[in-house]
């Protein structure tokens, strides 16, 4: 019984109609022609500020995806020690957390490279070290389905199998045929960038050529397209946005991979795309107020001060979960209550922080406008 793209006679010649992407495909254009413009008008400093938060993000979540949960502290400072803000051995100890983000640097500086299945085995070497679990840096090669499942042992669904080992070597020659051909200025170029990510990202996830790690590799891939098509690396975090609706992506992707016509899955992916994009607009923006608010209230501030306003903008444009008080001032800078009080009330009376609430639920938010 055929149940899966990859057991149809046509496999992989996938079609779909743009028509429903169209509205979507020229935002995407717009705002990422906007962030480029943005880009180019501010100094290199607050640039590699937006590459690291953006790098950050996409790093944390395409982790979080696959039920790992990284220490977001050991993760920035391997980030920034690939991108040498700071020294190298400042890379953090947790190999996991520094794999990530020698994948996140990798991306971004090969890609505009062509693929390879060398590329490919490297990514997946950054992700896991050295295990003894699984086969590292090759292809799966054990007999049983590779199969996507939920549910309790003895109630198990079987989302989808993908096609047997013994057929990897030849899927993925041909996926890595089509991803360079398909690139721009190549014989079957596809020049809008997200629909080529959207196949690139269903064709790689549908092989599922690793043991373990095949999603965060497809993202990889899905972000590689992006770049090329746009002629820079692209600043979004795609995972971000499939993280926080994670069920939606998996049924995409699940129905995808029942037919070889894919309009539905297109559409869905160049839409996630899209609101990366929009997030990223929004992040890019933030990290230069964000940068004019610190060169503005630094020389007011003493070193503890400086010190918690630098934590509380590590979290993002979501901001520090429940505000500043007192107890969480304490425990970053480690002084005195009444010490803490008093800098507190200084950082309101110079219009840094303001008061929501009262009692003891208040808390200090930032003015950053």
């Amino acid at each position: 019984m055929v149940r899966y793209n990859w057991q149809r006679k046509d496999w992989p010649n996938f079609t779909f109609s743009l028509e429903s992407s169209e509205d979507a495909l020229y935002d995407f254009a717009e705002k990422a022609g906007h962030i480029s413009g943005i880009w180019k008008a501010i100094p290199e400093n607050m640039q590699m500020e937006a590459v690291v938060d953006l790098m950050l993000a996409e790093a944390m979540k395409t982790s979080e995806i696959e039920g790992e949960y990284l220490s977001r502290k050991d993760v920035l400072s391997s980030i920034k020690a690939n991108l040498g803000l700071t020294n190298p051995k400042t890379k953090a100890k947790d190999r996991k957390a520094s794999g990530i983000a020698d994948l996140m640097t990798n991306v971004r500086n090969s890609f505009m490279k062509s693929l390879t299945k060398e590329k490919l085995f490297e990514w997946h070497q950054m992700i896991f070290g050295k295990s003894a679990d699984m086969d590292i840096g090759k292809w799966r090669s054990h007999n049983e389905p590779m199969q996507i499942v939920s549910g309790a042992v003895e109630k198990q669904k079987v989302h989808f199998e993908a096609p047997p080992s013994n057929r990897i070597a030849k899927e993925m020659d041909r996926f890595i045929n089509w991803f360079n051909e398909t690139a721009p200025g190549g014989k079957k170029e596809i020049r809008k960038g997200p629909v080529r990510a959207a196949i690139a990202h269903l064709y790689f996830e549908t092989i599922h050529p690793f043991e373990d790690g095949n999603g965060r590799i497809g993202r990889a891939l899905a972000e590689k397209a992006l770049s090329q098509g746009i002629g820079r690396p692209v600043l979004l975090s795609l995972s971000r946005t499939i993280e926080a609706e994670r069920k939606i992506y998996y049924g995409a992707l699940e129905k995808a991979q029942s037919s070889l016509e894919i309009t539905g899955w297109v559409n869905y992916f160049v839409n996630t795309v899209l609101s990366a994009q929009t997030q990223a607009e929004e992040q890019v923006e933030f990290t230069l107020r964000k940068m004019k608010f610190l060169d503005r209230i630094t020389p007011k501030l003493n070193k503890r001060q400086l010190t918690v306003i630098q934590r509380m903008f590590e979290e993002g444009l979501k901001g520090f979960e429940g505000g500043m008080n007192a107890n969480k001032y304490i425990g970053l800078t480690k002084i005195s209550k009444a010490t803490a009080t008093r800098d507190l009330q200084e950082l309101v009376e110079k219009g840094i922080f303001k008061i929501v609430g009262g009692g003891r639920s208040s808390r200090y938010d930032l003015i950053i406008s």
